[in-house]
C-alpha cells in the first residue's frame, strides 16, 4: 500500500505523539480523526493536511477514506472501540494495555477473528529494531541460558493530576499504564511466569502507586520486574545468562543504547541510531500484516497479547488492585 490512511481514535497525548512520528514513515498518512467532541477533533487535525474530523466514533470508522483505525483513548475504553472499528470492517491498532483484562482482550481477538479483520496491540516496543537485535542476541546463544530479567519503568506522575493515572474509573494506576512495559518485556524474555509474586503500594483512592513482582519459572529463572508513578527511575533492563548478560539503557522499550558484557570480559556495543520516537514501526508493522493478507503480527501475535494480560489480571487480583466498572 503506497499510501495507508490511518484514522485516529481518540485525541489524548498519545495520539498526537503517534501522528507526529508517523510523518517519518513514508507512504502512511491521518486522514480522518474522531473524537466525542467535534471542536476536540477538528483541533486535532489544524496541523494535519488533509485531514477531516468526525464528532463520534461511529462516523469515524465508517469513513471510507480510512485504511486502518488507530484506538488512542483510554484504556478501560479500548475493548469497545476496537470492536466498534472491527464490526465496521476496519483493522485495528490498540493502544496498550490492549484492555483491561485478558478476558476483554480475548473478545477483542474473537470479533477480529469472526470479521477477518486485521488486529494489533500497539505494545511499540516490540515492533523496534532494537527489540529485533534483542531477539536475535537471545536467540544466538550468546549469553547462554537465561537466569533473570530485570526492567523498571517509574515516572513522577502522581502529583501531575492526570485524571487517567489516578482515577479509579478511569483503570488508573502505575501497573496498566506502566507496568505493562516490564511485565511485556519479561513476557518476551522468557515467556509465561509459573507463578507470581507481587506487592503494591496504594493511593488514596484506591489504584496502585508502585507495584513489584517476581516472576518465577520453572527452569529456575526469575524475573524481577517494578513500576511506579511516585518517582522516576532508571527505566533500565538488564537479561542475565551464565556465560553474559544485555544492558539496555534507559529508556528500555524505546530506541536506546544497550551492549552485551560476556562472561570473559568481551563487551558488545549497540549504539543508538534511529530518528525518532519510534511509534511508526507498529504503523508499519500493520500495513505490512494487512498487504499480507494477515490478521496477527509475530512480533506480538495474538496469544502473546492475552498472556500478557493475563500476567496483569494475575498481578491486580494479588495485590487486591479492582475498578469500580468491574463490580
Amino acid at each position: 500500500m503506497r499510501n495507508f490512511r490511518w484514522g485516529i481514535l481518540g485525541t489524548g497525548g498519545i495520539a498526537r505523539e503517534f501522528v507526529e512520528d508517523l510523518l517519518l514513515a513514508e507512504g502512511h498518512s491521518v486522514s480522518a480523526v474522531g473524537s466525542r467532541s467535534f471542536e476536540k477533533a477538528k483541533d486535532f487535525i489544524s496541523t494535519i493536511s488533509g485531514a477531516i474530523a468526525h464528532g463520534n466514533y461511529s462516523d469515524l470508522v465508517n469513513d471510507p477514506n480510512v485504511d486502518a483505525i488507530y484506538v488512542a483513548t483510554p484504556h478501560p475504553m479500548h475493548a469497545e472501540h476496537a470492536v466498534l472499528a472491527l464490526n465496521a470492517g476496519k483493522p485495528v491498532l490498540c493502544e496498550k494495555p490492549i484492555a483491561i483484562s485478558a478476558l476483554e482482550a480475548q473478545v477483542m481477538v474473537n470479533t477480529a477473528r469472526e470479521n477477518n479483520v486485521a488486529f494489533l496491540e500497539a505494545m511499540w516496543t516490540r515492533y523496534l529494531p532494537h527489540i529485533a537485535q534483542v531477539r536475535h542476541i537471545l536467540s544466538s546463544g550468546v549469553l547462554g541460558p537465561i537466569q533473570s530479567v530485570e526492567a523498571d519503568h517509574g515516572q513522577r506522575l502522581a502529583d501531575q493530576n492526570i485524571a487517567r493515572l489516578i482515577d479509579p474509573a478511569l483503570g488508573g494506576g502505575a501497573l496498566l499504564d506502566l507496568g505493562i512495559y516490564p511485565v511485556s518485556f519479561a513476557h518476551l524474555v522468557l515467556g509465561t511466569p509459573s507463578n507470581i509474586i507481587a506487592s503494591s503500594v496504594m493511593t488514596d483512592r484506591g489504584v496502585d502507586a508502585q507495584t513489584s513482582a517476581i516472576f518465577n519459572y520453572e527452569n529456575g529463572a526469575q524475573a524481577i520486574i517494578t513500576t511506579t508513578m511516585i518517582a522516576q527511575t532508571p527505566c533500565r533492563a538488564v537479561i542475565s545468562g551464565l556465560l553474559g548478560r544485555l544492558e539496555i539503557d534507559r529508556t528500555f522499550y524505546t530506541p536506546t543504547n544497550m551492549r552485551v558484557i560476556l562472561f570473559d570480559g568481551r563487551v558488545i556495543e549497540y549504539p543508538l541510531d534511529y530518528i525518532g520516537h519510534g511509534l511508526r514501526e507498529q504503523a508499519i508493522e500493520m500495513a505490512r500484516v494487512i498487504h499480507a493478507g494477515e490478521l496477527e503480527s509475530p512480533l506480538m501475535p495474538w496469544s502473546e497479547t492475552i498472556a500478557v494480560m493475563k500476567t496483569m489480571d494475575e498481578i491486580r487480583n494479588l495485590v487486591g488492585l479492582v475498578f469500580p466498572f468491574e463490580n
